[in-house]
């Protein structure tokens, strides 16, 4: 992440560029608010620490600025002063500051706001990065919608009742429950980058179109580890790309694309296999007719220990009832089962 330091004193300026360097920052630095806001004009910051009292043009203007100016994505700004009292705090979140630090600055302390500034940064650039990504995987193939939602909830089940029954007390909490919906429909995001011929095909798939389609998980993979480039931190991209990659990994080793086995997979992709497989049961395709609750639960089954994590399918086993209702009430009566051949895969 670029950080830009503005301060027209040149010893806080570079005690502050060294202290976010070492943090992992890259850093750009300016003596007052116009040369900070002539910079943002040409590269993207999305964290500003400023000192409160400069030349030109001061912290607090430099703020309505910032927020009044059309740049890209939410920009965190945190205020240098050494003013305190409730009225400057008020004039300072007033013009669009975020947080304040008081003068000198304590290197722990600036640790601290970063990490508040990371979270928030993370939280915009989560809701967007996934808004945008599973549209654009949708867009490629037709009547995904139903699948993506009901298997989000069938992962979402299967995490509850795992958190209940005290399975996986160190993975699973809140966060991993609400994570596990948030990120399982970019699951096929590698598909957009199958040529259409193989991806939109409705005949059944021969051995080297199949072999293309398998790469969905790492192209998939490839995507969101750029992103996680930029927020190494954010936990909602490491269990997307977890999914991603692993969600047709089999629980004996036989899967795909490392055949990496047992709980060496992830366990949010452990969990969202069953959730997808299940959906894929129930559901009917041009290459076969969907089966009822009992029959895919016979299958299930059959393969817990081989395909699936035995305790997901425990889970799963105790979540009868639910799976049925979900299954039952997300339906699209108008749907009209025109899926291609790839979703096999």
């Amino acid at each position: 992440m670029k950080a830009l330091v503005v301060d027209d004193d040149p010893i806080t300026l570079t005690l502050l560029r060294d202290s976010l360097k070492y943090l992992g920052y890259e850093v750009a630095t300016a003596r007052n608010g116009r040369e900070a806001l002539e910079h943002l004009d040409k590269e993207q910051c999305r964290l500003v620490i400023s000192d409160w009292i400069m030349p030109e043009m001061d912290g607090i203007a430099l703020c309505k600025a910032i927020r009044e100016r059309p740049i890209g994505g939410y920009v965190y700004i945190v205020l240098l002063t050494s003013k305190g009292g409730t009225t400057n705090l008020v004039e300072g979140y007033a013009a669009g500051a975020d947080d304040f630090m008081s003068k000198p600055f304590e290197p722990a302390e600036l640790n601290s706001r970063l990490r508040t500034a990371r979270r928030i940064l993370s939280l915009e650039s989560r809701d967007v990065t996934i808004f945008a990504l599973a549209r654009l995987a949708e867009s490629r193939e037709s009547n995904t919608g139903i699948h993506v939602e009901r298997s989000r909830c069938f992962a979402q089940t299967l995490s509850r009742d795992l958190a209940a029954e005290g399975k996986f007390p160190d993975e699973i909490n809140g966060e991993f429950i609400r994570l596990i919906y948030l990120t399982s429909p970019l699951h096929d995001i590698g598909k957009i980058g199958i040529p259409d011929n193989v991806l939109l095909k409705t005949e059944p798939l021969d051995k080297k179109d199949y072999e293309t389609i398998k790469t969905h998980t790492t192209r998939g993979a490839t995507t969101l580890d750029e992103a996680l480039k930029d927020f190494p931190e954010a936990r909602f991209l490491r269990m997307a790309r977890d999914i991603v990659l692993n969600h047709h990994e089999r629980y004996d080793g036989t899967g795909y694309p490392k055949g990496i086995r047992g709980d060496d997979i992830p366990l949010c992709a452990r969990i969202y296999a069953l959730a997808d497989a299940y959906d894929a049961m129930i559901s009917e395709h041009v290459y076969k007719g969907a089966i009822d609750f009992d029959r895919a639960r016979e299958e299930i089954v059959a393969e817990r220990g081989k395909q699936f994590d035995p305790d997901v399918v425990d889970s799963f086993l105790r979540c009868e009832e639910r799976f049925i209702e979900i299954g039952n009430t997300a339906q699209d009566p108008t749907e009209t089962h025109s899926e291609s051949a790839s979703e096999k895969a």
